[in-house]
């Protein structure tokens, strides 16, 4: 590191921490856990056929985990933020994508096992009835969701120290656009959580796809971080704006 943040925390240097190629580590092996065949290794070509029809979800689980990954990443380039609440929101970001990789693995599988009428393995063993499909709905809600409240702090620590950072107008407001994004990605994951939680015990099928169905709302996420964009540029160009560009105090 090329400055001492100090024990309060501040800025670091330019290079890459510890504490980056932890997180950077901590993606690459939940990848290795969503990989095909992670079991055993095909021995025949049934296997291998089987094995290779998990790579649609295999693929749509490195998107997602890729997602939080690169978020962590523009946030890292972009603020360069040290200190006591960067780490210990990194760290707990790196505990809850080990996690969250086992209920995304399982739902992905059941999502692309339910759209191709069982073409494609299903991952659990049981699907009796909707209480095990909604438990681990309500697993990857919570997973989703405190995820993406990580994020979302990194990024309103970057916002409160924008002063600090130097972050003129447009980049502040950016910053807080993405905890509005994030904030947003919150709701629609505790949402779906909620309403799994409340299927009755004989749901029909239409009912049982609910939850799954709302994270569709994701779509409208640029609009969120658009309009989180707009609200924090009037706010900065309010009366106190000519405060807002100096240095904000750390936090503890």
């Amino acid at each position: 590191m090329d400055e001492d943040p100090g024990p309060r925390g501040g800025l670091r240097g330019t290079g890459t921490t510890r504490l980056e190629s932890l997180v950077d580590a901590a993606f690459a092996f939940a990848v290795t856990l969503l990989v095909i065949s992670a079991e055993r290794i095909p021995d025949s070509a049934q296997a291998l056929v089987v094995a290779l029809k998990q790579v649609p979800s295999f693929a749509a689980g490195f998107a997602l985990l890729s997602l939080f990954w690169y978020a962590h990443v523009r946030w890292s380039r972009s603020y360069r933020l040290d200190g006591i609440i960067a780490t210990l929101l990194s760290l707990l970001l790196v505990f809850l994508v080990l996690v969250y990789v086992y209920p995304l693995r399982l739902l992905l599988g059941t999502f692309f096992a339910w759209i191709t009428g069982g073409w494609l393995p299903m991952p659990l063993a049981d699907i009796s009835g909707a209480a095990q499909i909604a438990f681990v709905f309500v697993f990857y809600g919570i997973a989703f969701a405190s995820m993406s409240a990580c994020m979302g702090g990194l990024y309103l620590l970057a916002w409160r120290r924008r002063g600090q950072v130097a972050l003129d107008r447009g980049a502040a407001a950016t910053a807080a656009g993405e905890v509005a994004a994030y904030v947003y990605f919150c709701v629609i994951g505790l949402l779906s959580a909620a309403v799994a939680l409340w299927l009755p015990a004989h749901a029909r099928p239409w009912q049982v796809a609910m939850p799954g169905c709302l994270y569709f709302l994701l779509s409208l996420t640029g609009l969120v971080h658009v309009l989180g964009r707009r609200i924090a540029l009037r706010r900065l160009a309010g009366p106190g704006a000519a405060g807002s560009t100096e240095e904000v105090a750390p936090d503890a």
